[in-house]
């Protein structure tokens, strides 16, 4: 499994009863998460002790209970890189930290190049991946289809004190985007895609991942230089799992370019009991180049 083991600013502390418990920076945070089944293991006292807690409702959504004052935003770091944090409706806060280890690879391979290397990121939602990239030196075109996600990624890419890095913001439908970008002849050396179940664009296109995916991965293709660096897809959809996302890849990327395909769990782990919460899939393609 890939774990995002190495944050200071957040800590996933227990898991259990479909939630979980996190410290956010100073802030702790009590939300619900499908995967968390088990019963608590942890000590029960810090449930209680907490500032915030999403209450799903039985007709859909939720709400917040603010326990204790909160400031509307917050900011957290994650080495050099830092994001605004905000609880929404939507029992988010406008960061995944588990994506931390895809965050490390990212920089690590684009480091590594040895060339200046240009990024694809899809699905970018508040530019986690975006922000690691341009840290490492890429140049990045972000794409999501909010513009709202788009707005708080430029905003994080400033507080990463990033901002005059070169990186392209585009509010558009991703799969219009890509056909756009062939026909433009642009070219990436590397693709980031994290997308959802189900979406719609700016224009009311639907998005189904089990119908769209295979088909936006080659798509991406497309838009490849002739010996692209990586080509990485996440997905938080349950039936997507990292064999899935592998042997797509394998009959995509890896039988056109070679390289190699790995592909696993992401995961966090609770401090308080060192059990693991999977947080979705990752699958990785990376090229062989001397």
């Amino acid at each position: 499994m890939l774990l995002a083991d190495d944050w200071k600013d957040y800590e996933l502390i227990d898991t259990g009863g479909g939630e979980k418990l996190e410290r956010w920076g100073r802030y702790t945070l009590r939300r619900p998460d499908p995967q968390a089944i088990w019963p608590v293991a942890g000590n029960e006292k810090a449930w209680r002790n907490v500032d915030a807690h999403y209450h799903r409702s039985s007709s859909g959504g939720g709400r917040w209970e603010y326990i204790k004052k909160l400031p509307s935003q917050w900011t957290i770091k994650y080495g050099d890189l830092e994001f605004y944090i905000e609880p929404t409706g939507f029992k988010h806060t406008g960061l995944f930290p588990e994506q931390a280890v895809n965050w490390k690879w990212i920089e690590r391979k684009i480091k590594g190049a040895g060339k200046k290397v240009s990024v694809l990121n899809l699905f970018a939602y508040t530019g986690g991946a975006t922000v690691a990239a341009a840290h490492a030196g890429a140049e990045v075109c972000h794409v999501d289809a909010s513009k709202g996600m788009v707005t708080r990624a430029k905003e994080n890419l400033a507080l990463s004190k990033l901002g005059d890095r070169p990186v392209r913001f585009i509010v558009d439908d991703v799969v219009k985007f890509v056909a756009r970008e062939k026909r433009r002849g642009r070219r990436y050396d590397a693709v980031i895609m994290d997308p959802p179940s189900y979406g719609r664009g700016p224009n009311g296109e639907v998005w189904k991942i089990e119908d769209e995916i295979y088909g936006l991965i080659t798509q991406c293709m497309d838009v490849l230089t002739d010996e692209p660096l990586f080509f990485l897809v996440n997905s938080y959809t349950t039936g997507l799992s990292p064999t899935v996302i592998g042997n797509m890849l394998k009959l995509s990327m890896q039988r056109r370019y070679g390289g190699n395909v790995t592909a696993d769990e992401v995961g966090l782990v609770a401090s308080a009991t060192g059990l693991v919460l999977p947080c979705g899939a990752a699958g990785r393609w990376e090229a062989y180049y001397e």
